[in-house]
């Protein structure tokens, strides 16, 4: 059985947003989700097309 990149990788919402309202209901949690999870934010800034803006 062949896995799929996102295998194991949690998402905004496993099923697509029906309308502007889920959307924005979806984005808001996974924001705040985020809000508590610093260590995870501070690793987008450590990737290495973005460090160089670091510098």
């Amino acid at each position: 059985m062949r896995r799929s990149r996102s295998a194991g990788k949690r998402h905004v919402s496993s099923a697509r947003a029906r309308g502007a309202d889920d959307l924005t209901h979806e984005t808001r949690r996974f924001l705040h989700r985020r809000q508590k999870q610093p260590h995870i934010v501070r690793g987008y800034f450590h990737a290495g097309h973005i460090r160089h803006t670091m510098e």
